[in-house]
């Protein structure tokens, strides 16, 4: 009786995607320091985890996904397009306080240079340019105010009605620049549906090679600010974000076997830790206690 008894257990464990079956996440969520998290399957949307998921907050650089997003879905959009370096472009990050690509005055980089330095070392003056580029009107201001118009009107059209933009890089001048933890991964899951998006988020650093005014060429190196890349087995992405209002936030991908899962954690101290915690949860694995964090070069841009 005993030797049936086991055997009928057995099999209800593996029915029941018990320990004797591979289970697709783990059966409790882990506990996390995060103020909103949400957690989404990449091929169908579906829910994972959800923490606050729909409550708004400010989500500092994470802001520049949409800036991404809305580049990239230009027509007939040219990623080797040579873009002019503004006085005013470095004038407002020091002006701010803010991430930094360092981009020198007179400089032409591509659309494709500046978006690796917008979405690895932060560089909201690569964001600057951006907004500047793409937006219409005769001055800067108009430009970067049509730029952001175009970013809520993305938002709108992928549904995120909880979410709004007005800056181009996260430096709220309102006060008005916000999304949940929701929203956030499903506009991440719109952007990774971009190759270009994908090959640069995923890219723990790059060196380029940029025209200066003057005929020459500046060579600019660019780390990932992204700790999970290079960390967490099978990270891909996404951006990290911070603020004073907004505290530390990141918003994180990884693909592990045929999944892909994509996560976000919005004031969360822990964030890197959490977020692999949270990966783990997804995939039914045991990885974040083990986990070393990828330290950045002395020098490198924090976001």
């Amino acid at each position: 009786m005993r030797r049936a008894a086991a055997v009928v257990l057995t099999i209800g464990a593996v029915l029941a995607g018990g320990a004797l079956a591979a289970p697709a996440q783990a059966a409790t969520a882990p506990s996390n320091s995060a103020k909103g998290a949400y957690l989404l399957d990449n091929a169908s949307g579906t829910q994972i985890y959800s923490k606050y998921g729909n409550t708004r907050r400010p989500m500092a650089s994470t802001t520049k996904i949409m800036t991404a997003r809305v580049v990239l879905s230009q027509t007939n959009l040219d990623l080797d397009r040579k873009v002019t370096i503004r006085q005013a472009y470095r004038d407002y990050v020091a002006a701010k306080g803010a991430s930094t690509a360092d981009l020198k005055t007179g400089d032409r980089p591509t659309v494709r240079q500046l978006l690796y330095a917008m979405m690895l070392p932060s560089g909201c003056d690569a964001a600057y340019a951006l907004a500047d580029t793409f937006g219409t009107g005769d001055t800067r201001a108009a430009r970067v105010k049509s730029f952001i118009g175009k970013m809520n009107k993305k938002a709108a059209d992928l549904g995120l009605t909880n979410t709004k933009f007005d800056s181009f890089d996260g430096i709220s001048t309102t006060g008005n620049n916000y999304t949940t933890p929701k929203d956030l991964a499903n506009l991440a899951r719109s952007a990774m549906k971009y190759s270009t998006f994908r090959t640069i988020v995923k890219t723990q650093k790059t060196v380029r090679y940029v025209p200066t005014s003057t005929g020459g060429t500046r060579t600019y190196t660019w780390y990932n600010t992204n700790k999970l890349l290079g960390s967490y087995t099978g990270a891909i992405g996404v951006k990290t974000g911070t603020s004073s209002s907004a505290g530390p936030c990141l918003v994180f991908a990884a693909t592990r076997g045929d999944r892909t899962l994509i996560g976000v954690v919005l004031n969360d101290t822990n964030r890197f830790t959490d977020a692999a915690k949270l990966l783990d949860y997804g995939f039914g694995t045991n990885t974040a206690s083990t986990m070393q964090l990828r330290t950045l070069p002395s020098g490198a841009q924090q976001d």
